[in-house]
């Protein structure tokens, strides 16, 4: 192997951190040719995780049958580049919002993004995903953050980009009821108690969805934590008429949207 090609392989080695992964898009941008790739692979060099996707070996392990979720989002946030990010429940439950609602397991990992790759759909993952667009809110990077709380340790001060618990929520509410329980969220708003009213205007004004805006009143109003008073339906666009979001439930006198009975029950002074 020529002086040029090793230099190749060892700055391609070292930007890929052991057990990561990048894809055929990445390794073109870095010059190297679906043929030397396979010769990587024959020697060891990297492992092909499906067909276009390929990891750099850990030392002193054995290729992995399944792969862990976290190092595969932060491979395609950080490495590669995809506009994507972890949203809804599962940005909720990494941030603490709802430990009594297990991740892990069966439990989906909601992964939000307009450009998400068709090869992680393939990938043999410790975790089933749940894969969504961002047309939720007409700005689409609003009320993005960072895991800081996450205290594995990652190369380079890697952390995984998803939703701020005010976005998450709201991400939640867009799939009620046929993807997430209205009983769920009411456990995991009772803990939201220190949302910023700030964010969560910006993330109201920037909201696509009538149906999502007026659910978030809805549970608001049923809490009625401190921020609530900081927020004015008024100043919201929570468009005119009846919705019909739940099949024999009752509408809210408020927010003309159909809910489960027990919501319509619960309104605090802010919500009648």
């Amino acid at each position: 192997m020529s002086a040029h090609k090793t230099d190749k392989l060892k700055s391609t080695l070292e930007a890929i951190p052991p057990g990561f992964m990048v894809d055929s898009s990445w390794l073109d941008r870095h010059e190297i040719s679906r043929f030397l790739a396979r010769k990587y692979v024959d020697r060891g060099w990297l492992e092909r995780v499906t067909r276009g996707v390929f990891s750099r070996p850990t030392a002193g392990t054995g290729k992995n049958e399944t792969l862990d979720w976290k190092t595969c989002l932060l491979s395609i946030q950080h490495l590669m580049n995809y506009q994507v990010h972890i949203g809804g429940m599962t940005a909720l439950a990494l941030q603490g919002y709802s430990h009594y609602l297990p991740l892990g397991g069966n439990a989906p990992v909601w992964v939000y993004g307009d450009d998400i790759p068709n090869w992680l759909a393939r990938l043999p993952l410790n975790a089933p995903l749940e894969t969504r667009h961002t047309s939720l809110f007409l700005d689409p990077t609003i009320g993005l953050t960072k895991n800081e709380s996450d205290t594995t340790v990652l190369p380079w001060d890697w952390q995984l980009k998803m939703s701020s618990p005010e976005r998450a929520v709201l991400e939640v509410m867009d799939k009620l009821p046929e993807h997430e329980s209205f009983h769920n969220l009411d456990m995991v708003f009772e803990s939201l108690t220190t949302l910023r009213p700030r964010t969560l205007s910006a993330l109201l004004h920037s909201c696509s969805k009538i149906k999502v805006t007026r659910l978030f009143f809805v549970f608001a109003d049923r809490h009625n934590h401190p921020w609530r008073k900081r927020l004015d339906p008024q100043d919201f666009n929570l468009g005119s008429g009846d919705r019909a979001l739940v099949k024999g439930g009752r509408i809210h006198q408020r927010y003309r949207i159909m809910v489960p009975e027990e919501f319509t029950r619960m309104e605090t002074s802010d919500g009648t």
